[in-house]
């Protein structure tokens, strides 16, 4: 008898201490909880995601070229993000101007101009702003996050060239959440790079 009671009270002590560790470790661990609540807003099960056609299907084959220029750059600023390399994400927002400036407008329908209008402005301005802060790739960021609904908007009417995938984080910008579109089904978070690079789900794909 006197054994079986020693070793309930041996068994209970080491419960105990695997407790109080636990919470040293969770403790220690504390400053991860942000990343590991990320790493596991991750993509489970891509079934339920939704497929949004071009609208646009007949568009000039010039105008279709340009469109898929910019749409190339973009993924040139969000892979360098990803990376977490703002010399590379400026490059990319440089060379998305440039393409954007020498659009011939004329190729397009008036329907399509007007669709064309309503974002252009918009995506020099941001690409101008992370063209031009290569060392400051925390406002690269924050301009992407803009960007990235830009550009969304312009794959949605004139497609890309290829199938993307619309993205998002909910963490970033205080847990307010931001888009982006990927041409991988994979997620690689822009906004986190290396820090969180799984935090996303996929919502939509467009093609």
């Amino acid at each position: 008898m006197k054994s079986i009671f020693f070793n309930i009270f041996r068994i209970g002590a080491i419960l105990l201490a695997a407790c109080n560790n636990g919470s040293v470790q969770n403790n220690h661990e504390a400053h991860d909880m942000k990343k590991d609540t990320a790493q596991h807003a991750t993509v489970e099960d891509n079934k339920d995601v939704k497929l949004v056609p071009v609208i646009y299907n007949n568009l000039d084959a010039k105008a279709a070229a340009s469109i898929k220029e910019i749409v190339g750059h973009y993924l040139h600023i969000k892979n360098a993000l990803v990376n977490d390399n703002g010399s590379e994400a400026a490059a990319g927002a440089k060379a998305m101007e440039n393409v954007i400036n020498k659009f011939d407008k004329s190729l397009l329908t008036s329907e399509q101009k007007k669709e064309y209008d309503a974002i252009e402005e918009d995506l020099k301005e941001h690409a101008e702003h992370i063209g031009k802060n290569a060392d400051n790739i925390k406002h690269q960021r924050s301009q992407f996050s803009m960007i990235s609904e830009d550009v969304y908007e312009l794959a949605k009417a004139f497609g890309g060239g290829r199938a993307l995938y619309h993205d998002h984080c909910p963490m970033y910008n205080e847990n307010k959440g931001a888009m982006w579109l990927s041409e991988t089904k994979e997620v690689k978070n822009p906004y986190y790079g290396v820090e969180m690079p799984k935090c996303g789900t996929v919502e939509e794909v467009i093609k």
